[in-house]
């Protein structure tokens, strides 16, 4: 593999994952006509139809999926390969493509990405926040960090630990109807919850706590259903009812004060979290230095 191919596999990679050929062009710094004729020249030495291209989007064949997952591995495995003996402190660059969950980024993630930048100025974040299932491969990410289990064997996962979650009011609403101290308090105060449940209309989950080796789910009413961690957040700040979230995402407003922690002793159960990459042997340096940061941001919330 000369350093040409390698060259032609990282503009066909680009423009796969942005979707583009003007965008990819841009952002590498070439002219959309040499983008072109990269891919051209690809599909006559493979003798497949790598994209489709139409006049507003460009799309994977069934063969080009198939050379993408090929063309990231041979990247990453000549990356590797360059850096064999590189020390841990030798500069580290080039582009990283993270997905994370939408909340989790905006409360935990990115408050604390200036010392991750500080630290390895070289590297140049991409960083995508959905509460979907992103197809890795297909959408050209790097790294995906995923809440709760995982469910595509394909795919390389690394366990972090699993995320501390806990029972949370406001202020005000304590005031009214009182700060329950056990599972029957629930009860006989009359409490309230915010329902959350992926999909508006079908059954909402119940209020959540241990019992024994398990957990269980106590029915509670509500006035408020949501469909999004946010407005599940913001419910509860606003004094709609009880709420079970993430320490991590809550611990601003447990801080300020905004939230009070409740029945510390019943919390929900914890949601596992993982690092997930592409099924590849060799990961770039710029993912595992990455890994190793994030891991060191989640300690803090993580139960082993």
């Amino acid at each position: 593999m000369t350093m040409q191919n390698l060259e032609a596999l990282a503009i066909f990679v680009r423009i796969a994952e942005m979707g583009s050929f003007t965008r990819a062009a841009e952002s590498l710094g070439i002219q959309k006509g040499r983008a072109s004729n990269v891919v051209r020249e690809l599909e006559a030495q493979m003798g497949a139809r790598l994209l489709h291209r139409s006049t507003r989007s460009v799309q994977l064949t069934e063969d080009g999926r198939g050379f993408h997952a090929r063309a990231q591995a041979l990247l990453a495995d000549a990356e590797a390969l360059s850096t064999m003996f590189a020390g841990s402190e030798a500069p580290v660059s080039g582009r990283l493509r993270i997905d994370l969950p939408t909340e989790f980024a905006r409360s935990t993630i990115v408050p604390a990405l200036p010392s991750f930048l500080a630290r390895y100025p070289g590297i140049e974040l991409e960083l995508s926040s959905t509460d979907r299932r992103v197809d890795l491969i297909g959408e050209g990410m790097d790294c995906v960090l995923r809440i709760g289990g995982i469910v595509d064997e394909t795919l390389v996962a690394r366990h972090l630990g699993a995320l501390r979650m806990v029972n949370a009011a406001s202020p005000a609403y304590l005031s009214q109807f009182g700060v329950p101290r056990t599972l029957d308090d629930l009860l006989a105060q009359g409490h309230r919850m915010v329902h959350y449940t992926p999909t508006l209309g079908s059954r909402p989950f119940g209020w959540e706590y241990p019992t024994g080796d398990t957990h269980a789910m106590l029915a509670l009413p509500g006035s408020v259903s949501v469909n999004n961690v946010q407005t599940y957040h913001g419910a509860g700040l606003a004094g709609l009812g009880l709420i079970q979230a993430r320490l991590s995402s809550l611990q601003p407003f447990l801080a300020s004060g905004e939230l009070v922690e409740i029945l510390p002793d019943l919390p929900p159960r914890s949601m596992p979290v993982s690092i997930v990459v592409a099924h590849r042997q060799n990961l770039s340096r710029r993912v595992r230095i990455f890994v190793e940061w994030l891991e060191t941001i989640l300690a803090p919330y993580l139960e082993r």
